[in-house]
Protein backbone atom coordinates (compact mmCIF):
# COMPACT_ATOMS: atom_id res chain seq x y z
CA UNK A 1 0.00 0.00 0.00
CA UNK A 2 1.11 3.12 -0.53
CA UNK A 3 2.51 5.80 2.14
CA UNK A 4 -0.67 7.67 3.58
CA UNK A 5 0.13 11.30 5.13
CA UNK A 6 -1.79 13.72 6.59
CA UNK A 7 -2.61 16.84 5.28
CA UNK A 8 -0.09 18.37 7.95
CA UNK A 9 2.48 16.61 7.74
CA UNK A 10 5.27 18.92 7.21
CA UNK A 11 3.77 21.16 9.82
CA UNK A 12 4.50 18.09 12.40
CA UNK A 13 8.00 18.22 10.75
CA UNK A 14 8.57 21.82 11.29
CA UNK A 15 7.28 22.06 14.54
CA UNK A 16 9.90 19.28 16.07
CA UNK A 17 12.84 20.43 13.72
CA UNK A 18 12.23 24.12 14.48
CA UNK A 19 12.86 23.40 18.05
CA UNK A 20 15.69 20.94 17.84
CA UNK A 21 17.41 23.59 15.38
CA UNK A 22 16.75 26.98 17.51
CA UNK A 23 17.41 24.86 21.22
CA UNK A 24 21.52 24.53 19.50
CA UNK A 25 22.80 27.93 18.61
CA UNK A 26 25.17 30.16 20.27
CA UNK A 27 27.07 32.37 18.17
CA UNK A 28 23.94 33.14 15.11
CA UNK A 29 21.67 33.70 18.27
CA UNK A 30 23.96 36.67 19.62
CA UNK A 31 24.23 39.16 16.95
CA UNK A 32 21.38 41.41 14.80
CA UNK A 33 18.83 39.58 12.86
CA UNK A 34 16.40 42.17 12.77
CA UNK A 35 18.45 43.72 10.11
CA UNK A 36 17.71 41.55 7.63
CA UNK A 37 14.56 40.05 8.39
CA UNK A 38 12.08 40.07 6.16
CA UNK A 39 14.58 42.03 3.81
CA UNK A 40 14.73 39.96 1.20
CA UNK A 41 12.64 39.20 -1.70
CA UNK A 42 12.41 38.51 -5.28
CA UNK A 43 13.29 42.48 -6.66
CA UNK A 44 16.43 42.38 -4.36
CA UNK A 45 18.72 39.64 -5.65
CA UNK A 46 21.61 38.61 -4.11
CA UNK A 47 22.12 41.83 -1.50
CA UNK A 48 20.74 44.10 0.81
CA UNK A 49 22.43 47.12 1.56
CA UNK A 50 21.95 49.62 4.75
CA UNK A 51 22.95 52.63 5.49
CA UNK A 52 26.03 53.28 7.41
CA UNK A 53 25.53 56.19 10.42
CA UNK A 54 27.35 59.54 9.49
CA UNK A 55 29.64 61.39 11.39
CA UNK A 56 30.96 64.63 11.91
CA UNK A 57 33.48 67.45 13.05
CA UNK A 58 32.69 70.64 14.82
CA UNK A 59 34.79 73.93 15.04
CA UNK A 60 35.39 76.13 17.73
CA UNK A 61 35.05 79.90 17.28
CA UNK A 62 35.59 83.29 19.79
CA UNK A 63 32.80 84.88 18.29
CA UNK A 64 30.46 82.32 16.68
CA UNK A 65 31.55 83.65 13.09
CA UNK A 66 31.68 79.96 11.59
CA UNK A 67 31.74 81.93 7.72
CA UNK A 68 34.93 80.95 7.00
CA UNK A 69 35.35 77.53 8.70
CA UNK A 70 34.42 74.52 6.34
CA UNK A 71 30.84 72.88 6.47
CA UNK A 72 31.33 68.93 7.12
CA UNK A 73 30.39 66.64 4.32
CA UNK A 74 27.42 64.49 4.21
CA UNK A 75 29.36 61.14 3.31
CA UNK A 76 26.49 57.60 3.51
CA UNK A 77 28.02 54.36 3.68
CA UNK A 78 26.58 51.37 3.04
CA UNK A 79 26.57 47.68 4.85
CA UNK A 80 25.42 44.36 2.95
CA UNK A 81 23.58 41.64 3.92
CA UNK A 82 25.08 38.86 1.49
CA UNK A 83 23.13 35.59 0.44
CA UNK A 84 24.97 32.74 1.25
CA UNK A 85 24.54 29.18 0.29
CA UNK A 86 21.62 26.97 0.81
CA UNK A 87 21.99 24.59 3.71
CA UNK A 88 19.98 21.25 3.26
CA UNK A 89 19.11 17.99 4.63
CA UNK A 90 16.70 15.55 3.49
CA UNK A 91 15.36 11.77 3.75
CA UNK A 92 13.34 9.28 2.41
CA UNK A 93 9.35 8.92 2.39
CA UNK A 94 9.24 6.08 4.12
CA UNK A 95 11.63 6.48 6.57
CA UNK A 96 10.18 9.50 8.01
CA UNK A 97 6.48 7.46 7.54
CA UNK A 98 7.93 4.73 9.80
CA UNK A 99 9.25 7.24 12.33
CA UNK A 100 5.74 9.35 12.45
CA UNK A 101 4.24 5.56 13.01
CA UNK A 102 6.14 4.66 15.88
CA UNK A 103 5.99 8.62 17.42
CA UNK A 104 9.57 8.96 16.63
CA UNK A 105 9.95 12.47 15.19
CA UNK A 106 12.26 13.81 17.77
CA UNK A 107 14.97 10.71 16.95
CA UNK A 108 14.72 11.26 13.27
CA UNK A 109 15.01 15.13 13.09
CA UNK A 110 17.27 15.63 15.96
CA UNK A 111 20.29 14.30 14.13
CA UNK A 112 19.35 16.42 10.60
CA UNK A 113 18.42 19.52 13.30
CA UNK A 114 21.99 19.13 14.40
CA UNK A 115 23.89 19.05 11.44
CA UNK A 116 21.99 21.88 9.77
CA UNK A 117 23.09 24.01 13.26
CA UNK A 118 26.48 22.65 13.44
CA UNK A 119 26.75 23.58 9.22
CA UNK A 120 25.34 27.14 9.89
CA UNK A 121 27.62 27.97 13.35
CA UNK A 122 30.32 26.93 11.68
CA UNK A 123 29.81 29.17 8.40
CA UNK A 124 29.17 31.50 10.64
CA UNK A 125 31.70 31.49 12.69
CA UNK A 126 34.52 31.90 10.30
CA UNK A 127 32.55 34.29 8.80
CA UNK A 128 33.09 36.77 11.88
CA UNK A 129 36.63 35.58 12.38
CA UNK A 130 37.70 37.26 8.89
CA UNK A 131 35.30 40.13 9.34
CA UNK A 132 36.73 41.65 12.72
CA UNK A 133 39.14 44.91 13.04
CA UNK A 134 40.20 44.55 16.26
CA UNK A 135 42.33 41.96 18.71
CA UNK A 136 43.10 41.97 22.20
CA UNK A 137 45.99 40.07 23.33
CA UNK A 138 48.81 38.53 21.45
CA UNK A 139 48.03 35.61 18.70
CA UNK A 140 49.64 32.37 20.01
CA UNK A 141 48.97 33.04 23.47
CA UNK A 142 46.20 31.30 25.03
CA UNK A 143 43.77 33.32 27.01
CA UNK A 144 43.68 31.40 30.05
CA UNK A 145 42.77 34.12 33.27
CA UNK A 146 39.89 36.67 33.11
CA UNK A 147 42.54 39.60 32.89
CA UNK A 148 42.52 37.96 29.11
CA UNK A 149 39.03 38.48 28.69
CA UNK A 150 38.71 41.91 30.13
CA UNK A 151 41.08 42.79 27.90
CA UNK A 152 38.96 42.35 24.66
CA UNK A 153 36.36 44.21 26.88
CA UNK A 154 38.62 47.04 27.42
CA UNK A 155 39.28 47.04 23.73
CA UNK A 156 35.95 47.55 22.67
CA UNK A 157 35.31 50.52 25.65
CA UNK A 158 38.47 52.31 24.43
CA UNK A 159 38.00 52.19 20.62
CA UNK A 160 34.22 53.81 21.21
CA UNK A 161 32.23 50.67 20.61
CA UNK A 162 28.70 51.90 22.08
CA UNK A 163 27.95 49.96 25.16
CA UNK A 164 23.48 50.35 23.71
CA UNK A 165 23.75 46.75 22.92
CA UNK A 166 24.85 43.24 24.43
CA UNK A 167 28.15 42.67 24.24
CA UNK A 168 29.72 39.19 24.02
CA UNK A 169 32.97 37.05 24.34
CA UNK A 170 33.46 33.44 22.91
CA UNK A 171 35.38 30.83 23.84
CA UNK A 172 36.23 27.00 23.17
CA UNK A 173 35.78 24.54 25.90
CA UNK A 174 39.06 24.16 26.93
CA UNK A 175 39.29 27.67 28.00
CA UNK A 176 36.24 27.70 29.51
CA UNK A 177 37.95 25.17 31.76
CA UNK A 178 41.50 26.74 32.20
CA UNK A 179 39.05 30.21 33.17
CA UNK A 180 37.33 27.88 36.14
CA UNK A 181 40.48 26.49 37.47
CA UNK A 182 41.36 30.68 37.60
CA UNK A 183 38.45 31.38 39.86
CA UNK A 184 36.24 28.80 40.79
CA UNK A 185 33.70 31.35 42.08
CA UNK A 186 32.69 32.20 38.48
CA UNK A 187 29.60 29.70 37.38
CA UNK A 188 26.51 30.38 34.53
CA UNK A 189 25.64 34.10 35.72
CA UNK A 190 22.32 34.61 36.70
CA UNK A 191 20.48 32.68 33.67
CA UNK A 192 18.58 30.41 35.84
CA UNK A 193 15.32 30.90 35.17
CA UNK A 194 15.45 33.62 32.46
CA UNK A 195 13.53 33.76 28.93
CA UNK A 196 16.91 32.83 26.90
CA UNK A 197 17.04 29.50 24.81
CA UNK A 198 18.46 26.15 26.19
CA UNK A 199 21.67 26.48 24.74
CA UNK A 200 22.71 29.74 25.66
CA UNK A 201 22.02 28.93 29.05
CA UNK A 202 24.38 26.19 29.10
CA UNK A 203 26.87 28.18 27.14
CA UNK A 204 27.08 30.86 29.42
CA UNK A 205 30.27 31.05 31.75
CA UNK A 206 29.29 34.56 33.39
CA UNK A 207 27.13 37.20 32.54
CA UNK A 208 28.31 40.75 33.52
CA UNK A 209 31.81 40.41 33.85
CA UNK A 210 35.11 41.45 31.95
CA UNK A 211 33.27 44.24 30.45
CA UNK A 212 30.75 41.18 28.92
CA UNK A 213 27.02 41.27 29.19
CA UNK A 214 27.55 37.31 28.75
CA UNK A 215 30.49 35.25 28.15
CA UNK A 216 30.24 32.03 26.30
CA UNK A 217 31.74 28.68 25.32
CA UNK A 218 31.27 27.47 21.42
CA UNK A 219 32.46 24.15 20.01
CA UNK A 220 31.77 25.91 16.35
CA UNK A 221 34.96 28.90 16.49
CA UNK A 222 36.90 29.05 13.43
CA UNK A 223 40.29 28.61 12.88
CA UNK A 224 42.94 29.25 9.99
CA UNK A 225 46.52 27.66 9.39
CA UNK A 226 49.54 30.44 8.54
CA UNK A 227 51.60 29.36 5.63
CA UNK A 228 55.13 27.82 4.88
CA UNK A 229 57.96 29.90 5.53
CA UNK A 230 59.74 31.69 8.45
CA UNK A 231 59.61 35.29 6.18
CA UNK A 232 56.63 37.00 7.91
CA UNK A 233 57.07 40.67 6.95
CA UNK A 234 57.46 42.47 4.61
CA UNK A 235 56.93 46.38 3.48
CA UNK A 236 54.50 48.55 1.70
CA UNK A 237 55.22 48.69 -2.25
CA UNK A 238 52.62 51.42 -2.25
CA UNK A 239 50.19 54.06 0.24
CA UNK A 240 46.79 51.86 0.45
CA UNK A 241 43.61 54.84 -0.21
CA UNK A 242 43.07 56.52 3.16
CA UNK A 243 40.04 57.59 2.17
CA UNK A 244 36.17 56.82 3.95
CA UNK A 245 34.92 57.44 0.75
CA UNK A 246 36.53 54.31 -0.81
CA UNK A 247 36.47 52.16 2.27
CA UNK A 248 32.21 53.26 3.15
CA UNK A 249 30.54 50.57 1.35
CA UNK A 250 33.12 47.03 2.36
CA UNK A 251 34.54 48.80 5.80
CA UNK A 252 38.04 46.89 3.76
CA UNK A 253 40.94 48.20 2.20
CA UNK A 254 43.98 46.57 -0.18
CA UNK A 255 47.58 46.48 1.02
CA UNK A 256 50.17 45.90 -1.71
CA UNK A 257 52.65 44.61 -0.62
CA UNK A 258 56.50 42.81 -1.37
CA UNK A 259 59.37 40.88 0.49
CA UNK A 260 57.39 38.47 2.26
CA UNK A 261 58.12 34.78 2.08
CA UNK A 262 58.19 33.62 -1.73
CA UNK A 263 54.35 32.00 -2.21
CA UNK A 264 53.66 33.04 0.98
CA UNK A 265 49.82 31.89 1.80
CA UNK A 266 48.18 34.05 3.48
CA UNK A 267 44.95 32.76 4.94
CA UNK A 268 41.80 34.46 5.58
CA UNK A 269 41.20 35.94 9.22
CA UNK A 270 45.02 35.99 9.90
CA UNK A 271 46.32 39.50 11.55
CA UNK A 272 48.50 42.33 9.79
CA UNK A 273 50.27 45.26 11.49
CA UNK A 274 51.47 48.09 9.74
CA UNK A 275 54.18 50.21 11.61
CA UNK A 276 53.89 53.64 11.97
CA UNK A 277 50.23 53.83 12.44
CA UNK A 278 48.28 53.42 15.28
CA UNK A 279 44.01 52.89 16.56
CA UNK A 280 41.90 56.11 17.48
CA UNK A 281 39.11 55.96 19.35
CA UNK A 282 35.95 56.38 16.58
CA UNK A 283 34.30 58.36 19.48
CA UNK A 284 36.76 61.03 20.13
CA UNK A 285 39.52 60.37 17.15
CA UNK A 286 42.48 60.10 19.95
CA UNK A 287 44.52 58.00 20.66
CA UNK A 288 44.40 54.63 22.05
CA UNK A 289 46.51 54.31 25.01
CA UNK A 290 47.08 50.98 26.85
CA UNK A 291 47.43 49.97 30.82
CA UNK A 292 51.16 51.12 30.28
CA UNK A 293 50.51 53.99 28.33
CA UNK A 294 51.62 52.75 25.11
CA UNK A 295 49.89 53.67 22.07
CA UNK A 296 47.99 50.64 19.90
CA UNK A 297 49.58 50.04 16.75
CA UNK A 298 46.47 49.46 13.83
CA UNK A 299 45.89 46.44 12.81
CA UNK A 300 43.65 44.70 9.83
CA UNK A 301 42.11 41.07 9.44
CA UNK A 302 42.61 39.55 6.31
CA UNK A 303 39.30 38.99 4.40
CA UNK A 304 40.58 36.50 1.96
CA UNK A 305 43.00 33.64 1.46
CA UNK A 306 45.69 34.67 -1.12
CA UNK A 307 48.98 33.69 -2.61
CA UNK A 308 51.88 35.87 -3.00
CA UNK A 309 54.69 35.77 -5.77
CA UNK A 310 57.88 34.49 -6.16
CA UNK A 311 59.16 37.57 -4.66
CA UNK A 312 56.68 37.90 -1.79
CA UNK A 313 54.19 40.48 -3.39
CA UNK A 314 50.77 40.72 -3.70
CA UNK A 315 47.53 42.61 -2.67
CA UNK A 316 46.20 41.69 0.81
CA UNK A 317 42.51 42.51 1.34
CA UNK A 318 42.37 43.47 5.01
CA UNK A 319 38.92 44.78 6.84
CA UNK A 320 38.91 47.68 9.53
CA UNK A 321 40.61 50.16 7.21
CA UNK A 322 43.23 52.59 8.34
CA UNK A 323 41.77 55.70 7.56
CA UNK A 324 43.07 59.48 7.50
CA UNK A 325 42.16 62.58 6.13
CA UNK A 326 42.45 66.34 6.80
CA UNK A 327 39.13 66.56 8.28
CA UNK A 328 39.54 63.75 10.41
CA UNK A 329 35.95 62.86 10.79
CA UNK A 330 36.19 58.93 10.16
CA UNK A 331 39.92 58.74 10.28
CA UNK A 332 40.67 54.68 12.31
CA UNK A 333 44.56 55.74 12.88
CA UNK A 334 46.58 58.58 13.91
CA UNK A 335 48.96 58.75 10.75
CA UNK A 336 48.36 57.17 7.01
CA UNK A 337 49.69 53.85 6.06
CA UNK A 338 52.68 54.91 4.31
CA UNK A 339 54.62 53.65 1.07
CA UNK A 340 57.54 51.10 2.23
CA UNK A 341 56.36 50.75 6.10
CA UNK A 342 57.13 47.45 7.51
CA UNK A 343 54.46 45.20 7.27
CA UNK A 344 54.13 42.07 9.81
CA UNK A 345 51.72 38.60 9.38
CA UNK A 346 51.19 38.02 13.48
CA UNK A 347 51.51 34.27 14.94
CA UNK A 348 54.15 31.46 13.36
CA UNK A 349 54.48 29.64 10.52
CA UNK A 350 52.47 26.32 9.64
CA UNK A 351 50.52 26.96 12.88
CA UNK A 352 46.73 26.91 13.68
CA UNK A 353 45.77 29.22 15.36
CA UNK A 354 41.74 29.09 16.83
CA UNK A 355 40.97 33.04 17.92
CA UNK A 356 38.49 33.55 20.53
CA UNK A 357 36.23 36.16 19.30
CA UNK A 358 34.41 39.25 20.69
CA UNK A 359 31.53 41.49 19.26
CA UNK A 360 29.16 43.78 20.32
CA UNK A 361 25.58 42.50 18.83
CA UNK A 362 25.09 44.70 16.29
CA UNK A 363 28.61 44.03 14.67
CA UNK A 364 27.05 41.40 12.66
CA UNK A 365 23.54 40.48 11.05
CA UNK A 366 22.19 36.84 9.90
CA UNK A 367 18.79 36.21 8.49
CA UNK A 368 17.22 33.71 6.23
CA UNK A 369 16.16 34.43 2.53
CA UNK A 370 12.76 32.89 1.33
CA UNK A 371 12.69 30.25 -0.41
CA UNK A 372 10.37 29.01 -3.45
CA UNK A 373 7.58 26.80 -3.13
CA UNK A 374 8.29 23.57 -4.64
CA UNK A 375 5.50 21.38 -6.48
CA UNK A 376 5.25 19.70 -3.38
CA UNK A 377 3.87 19.95 0.00
CA UNK A 378 5.33 22.72 2.00
CA UNK A 379 5.50 24.61 5.47
CA UNK A 380 7.56 27.61 6.03
CA UNK A 381 8.98 27.66 9.64
CA UNK A 382 10.42 30.28 11.49
CA UNK A 383 12.58 30.77 14.46
CA UNK A 384 11.86 33.17 17.23
CA UNK A 385 14.42 35.16 16.03
CA UNK A 386 13.16 35.29 12.28
CA UNK A 387 14.78 32.77 10.98
CA UNK A 388 12.75 30.86 8.14
CA UNK A 389 13.13 27.43 6.95
CA UNK A 390 11.35 25.44 4.18
CA UNK A 391 10.07 21.88 4.94
CA UNK A 392 8.71 19.74 1.69
CA UNK A 393 7.47 16.49 0.85
CA UNK A 394 7.35 15.04 -2.31
CA UNK A 395 8.99 13.12 -4.92
CA UNK A 396 12.04 12.83 -6.87
CA UNK A 397 10.43 11.37 -10.22
CA UNK A 398 13.69 10.97 -11.78
CA UNK A 399 15.10 9.36 -9.20
CA UNK A 400 12.08 7.10 -8.56
CA UNK A 401 12.53 8.12 -4.38
CA UNK A 402 10.21 10.08 -2.26
CA UNK A 403 11.47 12.48 -0.30
CA UNK A 404 11.10 14.95 2.46
CA UNK A 405 13.60 17.74 2.85
CA UNK A 406 14.58 21.03 4.98
CA UNK A 407 16.28 24.00 3.47
CA UNK A 408 17.30 27.29 4.69
CA UNK A 409 19.36 29.81 3.41
CA UNK A 410 21.04 32.15 5.24
CA UNK A 411 22.25 35.94 4.83
CA UNK A 412 25.32 37.09 6.23
CA UNK A 413 26.15 41.01 6.77
CA UNK A 414 29.46 42.99 8.08
CA UNK A 415 27.66 45.74 10.06
CA UNK A 416 30.57 47.34 11.72
CA UNK A 417 34.15 45.26 12.08
CA UNK A 418 35.08 48.09 14.22
CA UNK A 419 32.48 46.31 16.40
CA UNK A 420 34.04 42.89 16.48
CA UNK A 421 37.45 41.03 17.43
CA UNK A 422 39.79 38.58 17.64
CA UNK A 423 40.63 37.04 21.29
CA UNK A 424 44.36 35.99 22.08
CA UNK A 425 45.81 36.01 25.95
CA UNK A 426 48.32 38.78 27.04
Amino acid sequence: MANNFDSNFTRKLARVFLEKFDSERVLSKNVDTQLLTGKFNPSTGANVDFKRPTDYLSVRTANGDVSGETASDIITGKATGTVQDYFTAFVDYDEADEAIKMDQLDQLLAPLATRIKTDLELDFAAFMMKNTALIAGSVGTPADVWDDIAEAGAMLQATGVPGDMPWFYAVNPFTQRKLASNQRSLGAGGTAGTLISDSIRKATITEDFAGFDRVLTATTLASYTTGTGADRAGTLTAAPTPTYVAAKDTMTQVLAVTAFQANLVVAAGETITVAGSSRLNLNTRELVLDDAGAVIPWTGTVTETVTLGASGEGNITVTGPGIFEATGAYNTVNAALANGAVVTLSGAAVTTYQPNLFWHKQAFSIGSVPIKKLHSTDTVATTEDGLQFRVSKGVGFLENEQKVRFDFRPAYGVMNPFFAGQGFGS
